[in-house]
């Protein structure tokens, strides 16, 4: 990597400092392998993660840095809201940044099988950064190479890092205006589409077609409004787009996704994280609490398991056998619920282990 980092015109002097004493990180090949943390369901993960004092904080950060979202909003469209709210869950408002070693960390999972290709070119733009004096090489953050307050990647700094208090670098890790602007810009770069709503909370008749729910199925607001799905606040937005969404099935919390949604899937890829992000972004702008309902109880995680192996029999790609809800299982479930006559809300219940 170092010969074809020197190939590429970096200089050969950060070159060969970045790669001098560097080492593989066994923690980071540990958290890489046990996110245990994707297997909370909806309601638990964004009970965990919201709380009265962080809705608190996040509106007094948007008081306080009113011209940086400002700014954020006029030139790249994006909302205060999602801001805060990766702001806030990332790293708790810049005070949890992680201390594994960010070279280190970029250089393990570079190295490592499951996913060089995502960080091999991590690894050159991080050198790009340190030739620039942008990336000390003690530099920490996430154990996934992510750095900063809002957690960006070495190749995203390079390439959608903005200076946002005017010194002359981009500095994530020291500097709000830098790390929110630089978040805007990605956000933007991904097709982020200005004064545009992405989560729309929404109550949904019984006798609901349940398999038009996911994120598989797009239908104009005026149809979903046409089959009895109205939205718990306000209107919804004319001319728009959007897909149901019934994380934990036809009696918990539903919602209408519309474009900007999909592209927080660019920001994290967790369906469950980016749907709580968006949820508490919309609460930060004001709007009341999720009604929770009454879903059906998940299943363990040994259940689920059992439940992938079932479906993986049946000629279903859930990926790996792990016990999270992934988007995969959620389409397998789905397909044998409708199968087996079981309401098709994609939600995984004892029943349907037990049809199967």
């Amino acid at each position: 990597m170092a010969a074809e980092a020197t190939a590429q015109g970096l200089p050969p002097e950060a070159v060969n400092a970045f790669f001098r004493g560097a080492r593989v990180d066994q923690k980071v090949l540990k958290a890489d392998r046990s996110q245990g943390v994707f297997r909370k369901t909806f309601l638990e993960f964004s009970q965990s993660l919201i709380s009265k004092q962080r809705l608190a904080t996040a509106r007094a950060k948007s008081d306080a840095l009113d011209g940086v979202f400002t700014k954020a909003e006029s030139d790249y469209g994006t909302s205060r809201g999602i801001l805060l709210a990766f702001w806030a869950f990332e790293t708790d408002f810049g005070q949890v940044q992680g201390d594994f070693n960010t070279r280190n960390a970029l250089l393990t999972l570079s190295h490592d099988c499951r996913r060089p290709e995502l960080f091999q070119p991590q690894i050159f733009a991080a050198i790009a950064l340190h030739a620039a004096g942008d990336f000390p090489l003690d530099t920490t953050g996430a154990w996934a190479g992510e750095i900063g307050m809002v957690q960006m990647l070495p190749w995203d700094i390079l390439n959608r890092g903005i200076d946002g208090d005017g010194d002359g670098h981009v500095r994530l890790k020291t500097s709000a205006p830098d790390a929110l602007l630089s978040g805007a810009n990605m956000l933007h770069h991904h097709g982020w589409r200005p004064g545009e709503p992405w989560l729309t909370e929404v109550t949904v008749p019984d006798g609901l077609d349940w398999s038009l729910s996911g994120l598989h199925t797009e239908q104009p607001a005026e149809a979903w409004a046409a089959l009895g799905v109205a939205p718990r606040e306000g209107k919804l937005p004319a001319g728009l787009s959007g897909t149901l969404i019934l994380p934990q099935g036809r009696k918990g919390p539903a919602f209408l996704a519309w474009p900007n949604f999909r592209v927080l899937f660019d920001w994290n890829q967790s369906f469950t994280y980016v749907l709580t992000a968006a949820y508490f972004a919309n609460r930060i702008e004001g709007a009341a609490p999720y009604a929770a309902g009454n879903p059906d109880p998940a299943l363990s995680q040994d259940e689920m398991k059992r439940l992938q192996q079932k479906l993986q029999a049946l000629g279903h790609d859930v990926g790996k056998i792990d016990g999270i809800l992934g988007a995969g299982t959620r389409d397998a479930v789905q397909k044998e619920q409708r199968r087996l006559g079981l309401p098709a809300d994609a939600w995984p219940t004892l029943a349907l282990l037990e049809a199967l």
